[in-house]
């Protein structure tokens, strides 16, 4: 695979996570963010790709890892930000969120040979993963994000352009604290249920 991107915000307090507060404060929604970013960064770095590419609002801390060229985010809405991430790419691209630490090389090494497109469902109606064989910024632009359709949306955008899409694995994305819990329990090795329970204790929760 040419490139693998993950779209990200910087883990700052009040920016990141803030479905999670209450019961989590903006603090410890951000250090569970980072923590999230931390396993999700790693996943990617360790999966085969020509470029490792972070699409980043906001500014790299301790938390990123050697080999990743960094690009800011543009300006507009969430559509318009995958499109740009896409379109400074060439060849097969897979681009991923910050939203799914328990993602794993496994999930993320894909093969275009025989298909145009790669679909990520996540379980709450968006996506967490999107291929491209041949990035088009097109193929995201108008599409409504963060609706229960989102993703029903963006699978029919890929089948109505002709392109054979095969579909990866259902995900659930890391929104509210039973998300939390769940994906924690999910991947208990990674840094993102360490951290999960390191606020708990510390906090009594």
């Amino acid at each position: 695979m040419s490139t693998l991107i993950v779209i990200a915000k910087e883990p700052r307090p009040g920016r990141v996570k803030t479905r999670l507060t209450p019961p989590f404060t903006p603090r410890e929604a951000a250090l569970l963010a980072e923590a999230a970013l931390v396993d999700t960064l790693r996943a990617v770095a360790a999966t085969p790709a020509s470029r490792h590419v972070l699409v980043l609002d906001g500014a790299p801390g301790r938390w990123l890892p050697p080999g990743f060229d960094v690009v800011p985010q543009c300006a507009g809405g969430l559509d318009e930000r995958l499109a740009a991430a896409f379109a400074g790419c060439e060849g097969p691209t897979l681009l991923i969120g910050m939203d799914t630490p328990q993602v794993t090389p496994e999930l993320l090494t894909v093969d275009f040979a025989d298909c145009d497109a790669y679909f990520g469902p996540a379980e709450d109606g968006g996506f967490w993963a999107l291929g491209l064989a041949s990035p088009d910024p097109e193929l995201l632009r108008g599409v409504p994000m963060s609706t229960p359709t989102t993703g029903a949306v963006q699978r029919d955008r890929l089948t109505a352009a002709g392109l054979r899409v095969r579909e990866l694995p259902a995900l659930r994305d890391v929104d509210t604290a039973a998300d939390a819990e769940a994906v924690a329990a999910a991947a208990p090795g990674g840094r993102f249920a360490a951290e999960l329970a390191r606020v708990r204790a510390v906090s009594g929760r």
